[in-house]
């Protein structure tokens, strides 16, 4: 697993932002900081990370947000957040009736090519939406989405706030809001991310 810091600016809270597959800042780099440092993690390939986690000690507070595959990702991390939001994910990603339906992923991930990479891309942000230049290699992004497979979720890891976007083609929202117990409450696709303009108005 990655991580990259995109605000640090010695702010006494701290924005954890665990993104999607396949991602990097492109696709929230528009976000205003405001007064929070925000420590980015991407490239689920693997969990093993070198990030000092202790060092968010340091924080007065810690909040999350987490989007798609990584609302099941931060599950599996041990850190003492004031305040957590999930966005257009759920505890159970890869699930018939909770996630994206396993024969659809599985078929993903054997036709993964340049023109699927395209097809998702396209399938996560509404027609009138530019498309985000994500700087990602084919064959990292095809490991990542077999490696997802492998994790199993933290379930009694519980969020504070759940978004789900009532036109999600890649999670379906009607099985977020199965999972969840809630009705969609955002409009828009799987990167709902234009929508807002700050980081605080997703906390």
């Amino acid at each position: 697993m990655k991580y990259k810091w995109l605000n640090l600016k010695k702010n006494r809270e701290v924005i954890i932002f665990f993104n999607g597959w396949g991602m990097d800042e492109s696709v929230i780099k528009h976000l205003n900081y405001g007064s929070y440092d925000v420590l980015m993690f991407y490239d689920y390939n693997t969990l093993d990370t070198d990030f000092d986690f202790k060092s968010l000690e340091k924080y007065e507070k810690r909040y999350l947000i987490a989007w798609s595959m990584g609302v099941m990702t931060a599950s599996l991390f041990n850190i003492d957040y004031a305040r957590k939001t999930a966005v257009n994910g759920t505890l159970k990603p890869i699930d018939n009736k909770f996630g994206i339906p396993e024969r659809i992923y599985d078929l993903t991930v054997r036709g993964f090519n340049e023109k699927g990479r395209e097809r998702f891309m396209r399938s996560m942000f509404s027609e009138a939406s530019p498309l985000p230049e994500v700087k990602r290699e084919l064959e990292n992004q095809k490991s990542e989405l077999s490696a997802l497979k492998n994790y199993l979720s933290n379930e009694s890891f519980k969020y504070d706030k759940v978004l789900i976007s009532r036109d999600d083609k890649i999670i379906p929202a009607k099985n977020q809001s199965a999972f969840w117990n809630i009705e969609p409450n955002l409009e828009g696709g799987h990167s709902p991310f234009l929508l807002f303009k700050s980081w605080e108005e997703l906390l």
